[in-house]
């Protein structure tokens, strides 16, 4: 008797040990990154400034590659130095599925801003290049 008292004790600790250990991974799931606005029911991210969305709940960057949409944990090789403290960040409320892209169109129209450098070439705000070598091709003024 004591030894099934004993087996059965064991077992149900080790399943609260589990259970806790679940829950504890379901609460970081959808974390918004460190970079952005902090979201209630929102899902999406988009990044006028590289024309890409950022999924908060997947921490995945959703850019057009080829011409298609992928999905990575990096921003593509041409924008790595890219600024995300500083750059715009636009929550969307637009969207259906998983797909936000499907606005995208609409997106880059409606929250196209040419707010200046945030740093990295990404514009300087008077649509004139990034600002630097102003003047013809060889420099002169």
């Amino acid at each position: 008797m004591k030894k099934k008292n004993f087996l059965f004790g064991s077992c149900l600790l080790l399943l609260s040990f589990f259970a806790s250990a679940q829950i504890s991974v379901n609460v970081d799931l959808g974390k918004p990154p460190v970079w952005g606005p902090v979201v209630t029911t929102e899902e999406y991210y988009f990044l006028p400034d590289i024309n890409s969305y950022y999924d908060i709940r997947q921490s995945q960057f959703i850019y057009q590659n080829n011409g298609v949409w992928v999905r990575n944990k990096a921003l593509p090789r041409m924008h790595r130095g890219y600024n995300l403290q500083n750059g715009n960040i636009v929550v969307l409320s637009d969207y259906r599925g998983r797909s936000p892209y499907a606005n995208f169109k609409n997106h880059k129209i409606k929250y196209f801003k040419n707010k200046g450098n945030n740093g990295n070439n990404y514009g300087n705000g008077n649509g004139h290049g990034n600002g630097k070598n102003k003047g013809n091709k060889n420099g002169k003024k």
